[in-house]
């Protein structure tokens, strides 16, 4: 393929020249304005050499290139030499890191999402993510062959790194879940039942035994997020927070007094 004809100039022209073809030729031939896909990735192909001076010299003055069987690399008589060229590496594109952001639900549940690109070519990737239950905060999966193709060779590798984002209400450690939960302070004394609702929308019943100490925290086994490797659920860790009812009513204050008169 003969790069400066796909892009319609000479192989005198300069860097600013190259770009005003490929612009021109690249909104012409996108596949969203109706154009061609296969024109317009010869289109993406031919810039992305000719508008890198470094490739665009190689491409001028191509050197010989060296082929061998992957299988027989170090048996190969030219191994010396190709370790001199690449370090000892096949030649490979770099890769390619994304982020998927997910609620913190998402994370319990397991999230199906598909994920939009940009190569540096300026072609446009989209791949089907697959996010486990349990999957944790920098998390990271890995898609071969799906990063970045601006330059001939193996295309390196595509790296989704889920970030989960803050919940209002609950934290998460590993594979336990935090929150807290304010009670009237006298529900404190007295004991109580109270109910709590989980990341998923379901509903727990927690008994507060009386005279409970404020800032006492409950454990509830199997209602934290599954360990994405064997399943098991963690626990949720529930901190009780007593909140000081405001009392104008004097009648009442006094007998709070006389309540606390007499456990003196």
């Amino acid at each position: 393929m003969d790069y400066y004809s796909v892009l319609g100039i000479a192989k005198s022209a300069n860097q600013d020249d190259i770009k005003r073809a490929y612009r021109k030729l690249a909104m012409q031939h996108h596949p969203d304005k109706g154009g061609d896909e296969a024109k317009f990735k010869e289109i993406n192909e031919a810039y992305s050499v000719l508008g890198d001076p470094a490739q665009r010299a190689q491409y001028d003055n191509p050197q010989p290139q060296v082929r061998f069987r992957a299988g027989d690399f170090n048996n190969d008589p030219f191994s010396d030499m190709m370790s001199q060229m690449f370090g000892g590496r096949t030649r490979r594109n770099p890769d390619i890191t994304i982020a998927a952001k997910i609620d913190l639900v998402d994370s319990i549940v397991g999230k199906k999402l598909i994920a939009a690109y940009r190569l540096r070519s300026g072609r446009e990737e989209t791949v089907n993510i697959d996010i486990p239950p349990g999957a944790r905060h920098g998390d990271t999966i890995r898609f071969s062959g799906l990063g970045d193709d601006i330059m001939p060779g193996q295309r390196g590798n595509l790296f989704v790194k889920i970030q989960i984002l803050a919940h209002p209400v609950w934290r998460r450690e590993d594979d336990d879940l935090y929150a807290k939960q304010n009670v009237n302070a006298l529900d404190l004394i007295l004991g109580c039942s109270i109910i709590v609702n989980t990341v998923e929308g379901r509903q727990l019943e927690l008994k507060i035994p009386k005279a409970s100490r404020n800032g006492i925290t409950f454990s509830i086994s199997d209602y934290g997020a599954p360990n994405v490797h064997t399943g098991r659920r963690g626990k949720i860790f529930l901190t009780v927070e007593a909140e000081i009812p405001k009392i104008d009513d004097e009648d009442m204050l006094n007998k709070i007094r006389e309540i606390r008169n007499a456990i003196s």
